[in-house]
């Protein structure tokens, strides 16, 4: 069981009857609270949780349908992106009580003081390196647009502006990181066919690939609903459209891929994790077809090419700037 988990269900009489546990974990807790329903925005976590609980769980990116007595909010690691899960809860819960658990480590002292905005938060309970948080809301607010809270930047490429939209929560919001700016001078020569824009945040690397190879089919892949979302706005803002998969990882990917293009995560939530990554460069070689070339950008520190070459060949280290290098290797 997750700590956070742990620490609600030491207060357990605070959630019976009709509750919504937003940013659950893929754990027991709704095993342990029938009358709980799921709200969660990452989809290796939705597909836990529907195999165990068959429709007690709601991947999007807004608050699901229902009369729920209370809610509880696993706080996420963006404040942006807390502060619209909160604002969306409230405004489903007149007279009703949020809560809000997460680890100390991840700041959720800080995050208390949000609460702030919908009456006196109270401290309830502290236990496994975690808090739980309350509020009563007395009055609730407006339900939030979350389209309104995007931000939208534009980038001079070679062949003209990209207009990029982010929402709160997404990977750099609001700014394009050094990895993917090095990436975007790297996207010459690629094989013509399927291209796979694999955990693609708002949809930076993706559209530039559909515009840039118009006839090749584009895929954007990314586990967060609200990436996802991100990069649905940055293609309509560009006229460009393309295939979006909410996946778990490069196992969610389609086969016979042209090209894979990356700039992998390594972060979850407020721990270091490499898993995904490490699984797309293991795994790269099954989703792509003979010739079809895997192209990244990682931290010079990180060890990648002894992996891409044990799985999938020879590979090249075709740039490096600013603490990063861009890898590519061919199936």
């Amino acid at each position: 069981m997750d700590p956070r988990s742990e620490v609600l269900l030491r207060q357990a009489e605070l959630f019976e009857g009709e509750l919504l546990l937003a940013g659950l974990p893929a754990d027991d807790l709704l095993g342990v609270l029938p009358q709980a329903h799921g709200w969660s925005w990452h989809a290796g976590d939705q597909t836990q949780l529907a195999a165990r609980f068959a429709g007690r769980s709601h991947f999007d990116t807004q608050m699901p349908k229902g009369d729920y007595r209370a809610a509880v909010l696993f706080l996420p690691k963006s404040r942006e992106l807390t502060d619209y899960l909160l604002q969306a809860l409230a405004s489903r819960l007149t007279g009703r009580p949020l809560y809000l658990v997460g680890e100390k480590r991840g700041g959720i002292e800080r995050a208390a003081k949000q609460l702030a905005v919908y009456g006196k938060p109270r401290k309830l309970d502290s236990a496994r390196h975690c808090q739980l948080w309350s509020v009563q809301i007395e009055q609730a607010p407006a339900t939030p647009d979350l389209d309104a809270l995007a931000q939208v930047y534009s980038l001079q490429l070679a062949d003209g502006p990209l207009q990029v939209v982010s929402l709160p929560g997404v990977f750099a919001h609001g700014r394009l990181d050094r990895g993917s700016a090095l990436l975007l001078e790297h996207l010459d020569n690629l094989p013509q066919g399927h291209l796979l824009d694999f955990g693609c945040g708002a949809g930076v690397i993706g559209a530039t690939l559909k515009r840039r190879y118009p006839s090749s089919h584009v895929s954007l892949l990314d586990v967060d609903a609200f990436a996802l979302a991100s990069s649905r706005l940055t293609l309509a803002r560009n006229g460009l459209e393309a295939e979006l998969i909410a996946g778990t990882g490069i196992e969610s990917a389609p086969g016979e891929l042209a090209a894979i293009v990356s700039n992998p995560p390594f972060h979850q939530g407020v721990h270091t994790h490499y898993q995904a990554s490490e699984n797309l460069l293991t795994q790269a070689a099954r989703h792509l077809r003979e010739g079809g070339e895997l192209r990244l950008v990682a931290n010079s520190f990180l060890k990648y090419p002894p992996l891409i070459e044990h799985h999938l060949g020879p590979c090249r280290t075709l740039a490096e700037a600013d603490g990063f290098r861009i890898y590519s290797a061919r199936r």
